[in-house]
């Protein structure tokens, strides 16, 4: 099977978890792992089915990110280390060279400003889908969690061409990464309690059908 790993030639090295709540502290430069293609079915179905909740009250201040993990980075910082190879860090965490292959679209990309951090499910979806009842804390946490597969290094254009739709409004157009891709959707929607629309469950249904 097609790991994220496998895609991005991740570093090796300790993964420091946190609880959910608590602002994270230390960073971490191994990708977190979603579940395999069976649990992900399971799961999948665990998962609540409502309609989306109203987009009242949202901004993207109210998931606060990126914070401070420690030695001068932020978890942007911490993902592009962690997503690249061969990456060269300046003074205060500054990330100056390296090379990633973006998920999405298969592309290469040296210049880390051509990257952005992608929330694998997006702020707005989190907020119409459970995140709006959630503590100012609890969103910051989301917004910069490390130990779910939440956040990814991938190119600018394709982020942005994602923005806050979900799978069935958007798929990475590599298809040989919509496996891990609703694998890691589904993992973060079921540790954050976050309920998915019909579409959505069965778009996700019809990704994990290309598992091998």
């Amino acid at each position: 099977m097609r790991t994220r790993s496998a895609i991005v030639g991740l570093l090796a090295v300790v993964v420091v978890s946190t609880s959910a709540c608590d602002p994270l502290d230390t960073p971490s430069a191994v990708a977190p792992p979603a579940g395999d293609a069976a649990a992900s079915v399971t799961t999948l179905d665990g998962l609540t089915i409502a309609g989306w909740a109203p987009m009242t009250g949202y901004s993207r201040d109210r998931f606060h990110h990126w914070d401070p993990q420690g030695a001068g980075c932020d978890t942007r910082d911490v993902v592009l280390k962690r997503d690249g190879l061969g990456v060269e860090v300046g003074a205060n965490c500054a990330i100056a060279k390296g090379s990633w292959i973006s998920a999405y679209d298969g592309a290469t990309v040296t210049d880390p400003q051509s990257l952005d951090v992608d929330h694998m499910v997006p702020l707005a979806n989190a907020w119409r889908t459970g995140a709006a009842s959630w503590s100012d804390d609890q969103r910051e946490a989301f917004a910069n969690d490390l130990t779910r597969p939440q956040l990814l290094a991938v190119t600018a254009t394709s982020n942005r061409s994602k923005g806050d739709q979900d799978p069935s409004e958007w798929k990475p157009p590599r298809r040989d990464y919509w496996c891990t891709y609703a694998r890691d959707w589904i993992t973060v929607k079921a540790y954050w309690k976050l309920s998915v629309t019909a579409a959505e469950k069965a778009a996700l249904a019809d990704m994990l059908g290309t598992c091998t």
